[in-house]
């Protein structure tokens, strides 16, 4: 797991600006949505191209922070990272300038739809009523990534709990995006992970200014004080 140590002086500077340490003290769990980014074998299997080894210490944290949204009357969304031949069209600036030609061949290997890559990694809880959506970019509300915007406004969805992998390139960038089209962001900072403390803790400090940073212990009892007995 993360050692996580975001700077102090950006914590003192939000308390400054909003008086309190978190912006969302309370939520309205129907309107409520876990999306767990991107745990697919790719990133969680040893040997798999690109794994993040911490990945599979948090596995623990998002499945219980599923369960406390399920429980509590929202919905879980597992978000798959996806390759296909369109996505070089589309996407081909990155694709052809940030990765070499033997690395963007294992990556569409790893994320072809029915790949082992391309699954969810098997520890996670799933169940039948949680959505899986495809993306095609590494946030999910870029124009022609997927669907998921569309899907969460048909179910009335205001607020997101976003967890996975990796911390600051799909994570982070599902994050602020989110944020940018007026959802509210809950970042938990023991249920996502990346490939060093120095990367996942940067991200967690340049959030705070676009999203509320919670462990899992404080998500998981914020549902639970909206969770119908």
């Amino acid at each position: 797991m993360h050692k996580i140590d975001i700077p102090q002086f950006l914590v003192q500077r939000m308390q400054s600006r909003l008086g309190r340490l978190h912006i969302f003290e309370t939520i309205v769990p129907a309107r409520t949505a876990h999306l767990v980014v991107d745990l697919q074998n790719a990133f969680m299997a040893p040997g798999q191209p690109v794994e993040v080894p911490l990945a599979r210490e948090i596995v623990p944290n998002v499945n219980r922070i599923s369960a406390a949204v399920r429980a509590a009357g929202g919905i879980v969304v597992f978000l798959q990272n996806t390759m296909d031949a369109a996505t070089h069209d589309s996407w081909s600036n990155y694709l052809e300038n940030f990765l070499s030609p033997e690395r963007q061949e294992r990556f569409d290997a790893a994320f072809r739809p029915g790949s082992f890559g391309h699954s969810l990694w098997p520890a996670l809880d799933v169940t039948a009523a949680d959505l899986k959506v495809p993306k095609y970019r590494y946030s999910p509300f870029v124009s022609g990534s997927s669907d998921l915007h569309a899907l969460l406004g048909k179910r009335g969805i205001d607020t997101l709990i976003i967890s996975g992998t990796s911390t600051n390139v799909c994570c982070e960038s599902t994050a602020r995006d989110a944020s940018m089209m007026n959802y509210k962001v809950i970042f938990v900072a023991d249920g996502s992970a990346t490939y060093t403390d120095a990367e996942h803790n940067a991200t967690l400090g340049n959030l705070l200014l676009f999203v509320d940073v919670v462990t899992t212990d404080e998500v998981v009892a914020l549902l639970g004080r909206h969770t119908p007995r």
